[in-house]
């Protein structure tokens, strides 16, 4: 375990293990700071992840330096970084301070001027982000908010929203989940048990149908237990 502290070199196993251990410690990490840190950065994320990427990359460049310092300096900013994200739950001052109110921009067809400045968005940033939207005049938005995480949510004026089947009051059928259950004759059994079937069921189905397993490429079911499978040759459609 000589590869964790500091020594003038090391062989090319250890940098390979230090490479390893830094891996899965981050891996670990990223898991304790939870799915939102990852998927949207708030202020707050982006400072823990500017400086975890620093922690971690120096000993893994430079045998110098302790990758055992390295990970307890994590270690301590990971804590650090989760009672500060459950501090902001209760205190709603710090709540304030990490997840500002969005800021509105459009109001009614009107730019808010004073907030695009305070947001630092320019004019042609803004339609950039609506055009993207496939919102080409505005005047027909309600409301556009910068969001914290960084993002423009768009709400239209009523009279320029897309026409629902209940506008028109058309029938529609009930919503029906699509999941897939087989994937390159790979079974989901989790899927099949949530719809209370079997593997010996789902088999049935496929044989009833003359479609071999191996050819099937994607199976997918729905929640009335419809099973559509996908080959390569072509689809066949199997009802319960």
């Amino acid at each position: 375990m000589d590869f964790f502290h500091s020594q003038e070199s090391l062989t090319a196993f250890e940098w390979m293990m230090r490479a390893v251990v830094g891996y899965f410690f981050l891996l670990i990490a990223a898991k304790l700071l939870g799915q939102r840190s990852i998927s949207q950065l708030r202020f707050l994320d982006f400072i823990i992840a500017l400086i975890l990427g620093n922690i971690i990359a120096h000993p893994l460049s430079d045998e110098r330096l302790s990758l055992t310092g390295s990970m307890i300096s994590t270690t301590v900013l990971v804590v650090l970084y989760i009672l500060t994200s459950w501090l902001s739950l209760k205190w709603n001052v710090l709540k304030h301070f990490l997840d500002p109110a969005p800021l509105t921009l459009i109001k009614h067809g009107n730019m808010v001027m004073k907030n695009l400045r305070k947001a630092r968005i320019s004019v042609d940033h803004l339609f950039s982000e609506l055009r993207k939207q496939q919102i080409e005049d505005i005047d027909t938005v309600a409301l556009a908010l910068w969001e914290p995480g960084g993002t423009i949510s768009v709400f239209l004026e009523p009279q320029h929203q897309p026409v629902t089947p209940k506008d028109m009051h058309i029938p529609t059928s009930a919503f029906s989940l699509v999941k897939p259950i087989i994937v390159e004759g790979t079974m989901n059994e989790k899927q099949l048990i949530q719809q209370g079937k079997n593997r010996k069921w789902l088999e049935a189905q496929i044989h009833a149908n003359q479609v071999d397993w191996e050819d099937i490429v994607l199976a997918t079911m729905d929640d009335q237990a419809q099973i559509r499978v996908y080959t390569e040759a072509d689809t066949t459609e199997i009802n319960k």
